[in-house]
Protein backbone atom coordinates (compact mmCIF):
# COMPACT_ATOMS: atom_id res chain seq x y z
CA UNK A 1 0.00 0.00 0.00
CA UNK A 2 2.93 2.35 0.65
CA UNK A 3 4.35 2.28 -2.42
CA UNK A 4 0.85 2.21 -4.47
CA UNK A 5 0.51 5.52 -3.03
CA UNK A 6 4.03 6.82 -3.77
CA UNK A 7 6.42 6.65 -1.00
CA UNK A 8 9.89 6.34 -1.21
CA UNK A 9 11.41 2.73 -0.93
CA UNK A 10 12.84 3.68 2.11
CA UNK A 11 9.44 4.08 3.59
CA UNK A 12 7.64 1.48 1.46
CA UNK A 13 10.58 -0.93 3.43
CA UNK A 14 9.22 0.32 6.50
CA UNK A 15 6.19 -0.37 5.95
CA UNK A 16 6.31 -3.83 5.36
CA UNK A 17 8.49 -3.97 8.79
CA UNK A 18 5.54 -2.28 10.45
CA UNK A 19 2.96 -4.40 9.02
CA UNK A 20 4.79 -7.83 9.81
CA UNK A 21 5.56 -6.09 13.54
CA UNK A 22 2.17 -4.26 14.18
CA UNK A 23 0.85 -7.95 16.33
CA UNK A 24 3.79 -8.75 17.77
CA UNK A 25 2.31 -7.55 21.02
CA UNK A 26 0.23 -10.89 21.13
CA UNK A 27 2.54 -12.84 21.75
CA UNK A 28 3.05 -11.74 25.65
CA UNK A 29 4.40 -14.33 28.04
CA UNK A 30 3.35 -12.47 31.04
CA UNK A 31 -0.21 -11.20 32.09
CA UNK A 32 -0.21 -7.32 31.13
CA UNK A 33 -2.82 -4.65 31.30
CA UNK A 34 -1.48 -3.16 28.26
CA UNK A 35 -3.14 -3.52 24.87
CA UNK A 36 -1.44 -5.59 22.32
CA UNK A 37 -0.58 -2.73 20.31
CA UNK A 38 0.85 -0.86 22.83
CA UNK A 39 2.89 -3.54 24.72
CA UNK A 40 3.78 -4.08 20.90
CA UNK A 41 5.06 -0.66 20.61
CA UNK A 42 7.14 -1.39 23.75
CA UNK A 43 8.75 -4.55 22.41
CA UNK A 44 9.86 -2.55 19.59
CA UNK A 45 11.18 0.17 21.66
CA UNK A 46 12.63 -2.29 23.72
CA UNK A 47 14.75 -3.56 20.67
CA UNK A 48 16.03 -0.73 19.37
CA UNK A 49 13.23 -0.02 16.45
CA UNK A 50 12.89 2.77 14.44
CA UNK A 51 10.65 5.27 15.92
CA UNK A 52 8.56 5.23 13.24
CA UNK A 53 7.74 1.49 13.06
CA UNK A 54 7.18 1.87 17.10
CA UNK A 55 4.40 4.37 16.27
CA UNK A 56 3.20 2.51 13.42
CA UNK A 57 2.78 -0.65 16.20
CA UNK A 58 1.42 1.59 18.87
CA UNK A 59 -1.34 3.75 17.42
CA UNK A 60 -2.61 0.82 14.73
CA UNK A 61 -5.87 0.82 17.43
CA UNK A 62 -5.74 4.47 18.01
CA UNK A 63 -4.68 4.12 21.21
CA UNK A 64 -1.95 6.67 20.69
CA UNK A 65 -1.23 9.32 18.07
CA UNK A 66 -0.49 8.77 14.78
CA UNK A 67 2.97 10.89 14.38
CA UNK A 68 4.09 9.54 10.73
CA UNK A 69 2.27 8.82 7.68
CA UNK A 70 3.25 4.84 8.10
CA UNK A 71 0.86 4.47 11.27
CA UNK A 72 -2.21 4.82 9.60
CA UNK A 73 -1.16 2.88 6.29
CA UNK A 74 -0.51 -0.21 9.03
CA UNK A 75 -4.07 0.76 10.96
CA UNK A 76 -5.80 0.39 7.44
CA UNK A 77 -4.10 -2.74 6.45
CA UNK A 78 -4.69 -4.37 9.64
CA UNK A 79 -8.20 -3.41 9.30
CA UNK A 80 -8.57 -5.02 6.08
CA UNK A 81 -6.95 -8.21 7.18
CA UNK A 82 -9.25 -8.70 10.34
CA UNK A 83 -12.35 -8.66 7.66
CA UNK A 84 -11.54 -11.34 5.62
CA UNK A 85 -13.10 -14.63 6.04
CA UNK A 86 -11.56 -16.81 9.09
CA UNK A 87 -9.60 -13.79 10.54
CA UNK A 88 -11.57 -13.73 13.46
CA UNK A 89 -12.76 -16.69 15.35
CA UNK A 90 -16.59 -15.07 15.58
CA UNK A 91 -16.34 -14.00 11.74
CA UNK A 92 -15.01 -17.45 10.96
CA UNK A 93 -18.07 -19.20 12.66
CA UNK A 94 -20.22 -16.77 11.36
CA UNK A 95 -18.88 -17.72 7.85
CA UNK A 96 -18.96 -21.47 8.55
CA UNK A 97 -22.29 -21.21 9.20
CA UNK A 98 -23.44 -19.12 6.16
CA UNK A 99 -21.22 -21.41 3.95
CA UNK A 100 -23.64 -24.30 5.58
CA UNK A 101 -26.31 -23.05 5.11
CA UNK A 102 -26.14 -22.31 1.63
CA UNK A 103 -25.19 -26.12 1.22
CA UNK A 104 -28.21 -27.21 2.66
CA UNK A 105 -30.65 -25.19 1.28
CA UNK A 106 -29.21 -26.62 -2.08
CA UNK A 107 -29.72 -30.05 -0.63
CA UNK A 108 -33.51 -29.73 0.02
CA UNK A 109 -34.05 -29.85 -3.38
CA UNK A 110 -35.23 -33.30 -5.15
CA UNK A 111 -32.73 -34.88 -7.24
CA UNK A 112 -29.75 -32.69 -5.58
CA UNK A 113 -27.01 -35.59 -4.86
CA UNK A 114 -23.94 -32.94 -3.60
CA UNK A 115 -23.41 -29.29 -3.04
CA UNK A 116 -20.25 -26.97 -2.39
CA UNK A 117 -20.26 -23.67 -1.66
CA UNK A 118 -16.85 -22.40 -2.90
CA UNK A 119 -15.17 -18.84 -3.78
CA UNK A 120 -15.64 -17.55 0.26
CA UNK A 121 -19.52 -18.26 -0.86
CA UNK A 122 -19.90 -16.46 -3.87
CA UNK A 123 -20.07 -19.60 -5.98
CA UNK A 124 -22.59 -22.38 -5.10
CA UNK A 125 -22.11 -25.82 -7.46
CA UNK A 126 -25.16 -28.31 -6.94
CA UNK A 127 -24.55 -32.15 -8.90
CA UNK A 128 -27.76 -33.50 -9.29
CA UNK A 129 -28.41 -37.03 -10.24
CA UNK A 130 -28.96 -37.19 -13.90
CA UNK A 131 -31.80 -40.10 -13.98
CA UNK A 132 -34.10 -37.81 -11.50
CA UNK A 133 -33.63 -34.21 -13.08
CA UNK A 134 -33.69 -33.45 -16.60
CA UNK A 135 -32.11 -30.53 -18.74
CA UNK A 136 -34.65 -28.16 -17.82
CA UNK A 137 -35.41 -28.57 -14.58
CA UNK A 138 -31.75 -28.20 -14.03
CA UNK A 139 -31.81 -24.36 -15.62
CA UNK A 140 -35.09 -24.59 -13.27
CA UNK A 141 -33.15 -25.67 -10.44
CA UNK A 142 -30.23 -23.26 -10.69
CA UNK A 143 -33.20 -20.08 -10.68
CA UNK A 144 -34.97 -22.10 -7.97
CA UNK A 145 -32.12 -21.81 -5.56
CA UNK A 146 -30.73 -18.57 -6.69
CA UNK A 147 -34.59 -16.66 -5.78
CA UNK A 148 -34.44 -18.63 -2.19
CA UNK A 149 -30.81 -17.66 -1.47
CA UNK A 150 -31.75 -13.78 -2.48
CA UNK A 151 -34.98 -14.12 -0.11
CA UNK A 152 -33.98 -16.30 2.85
CA UNK A 153 -30.24 -15.70 3.48
CA UNK A 154 -27.97 -12.79 4.21
CA UNK A 155 -24.46 -12.95 1.89
CA UNK A 156 -22.14 -10.39 0.59
CA UNK A 157 -22.33 -9.47 -3.39
CA UNK A 158 -23.70 -12.11 -5.14
CA UNK A 159 -23.81 -15.71 -5.45
CA UNK A 160 -23.62 -17.75 -8.47
CA UNK A 161 -25.78 -21.19 -8.95
CA UNK A 162 -24.58 -23.69 -11.28
CA UNK A 163 -26.31 -26.67 -11.19
CA UNK A 164 -24.03 -29.80 -12.65
CA UNK A 165 -26.20 -32.50 -14.29
CA UNK A 166 -23.89 -35.37 -15.93
CA UNK A 167 -24.84 -38.51 -17.55
CA UNK A 168 -22.15 -41.00 -18.06
CA UNK A 169 -21.93 -43.90 -20.61
CA UNK A 170 -18.54 -46.57 -19.80
CA UNK A 171 -18.02 -49.60 -21.19
CA UNK A 172 -15.05 -51.66 -22.24
CA UNK A 173 -13.85 -53.52 -25.31
CA UNK A 174 -11.73 -56.52 -23.97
Amino acid sequence: MAAELGLTPKQAKQAKRAGLLHDIGKVGEEETELSHAILGMKICEKHGENPIICNAVGAHHDEIEMTNILSPIIQACDAISGARPGARREILESYLKRIGELEELAMSYEGVSKAYAMQAGRELRVIVESEKVTDQYAEDLSFMISQKIQDEMQYPGQVKVTVIREKRAVSFAR
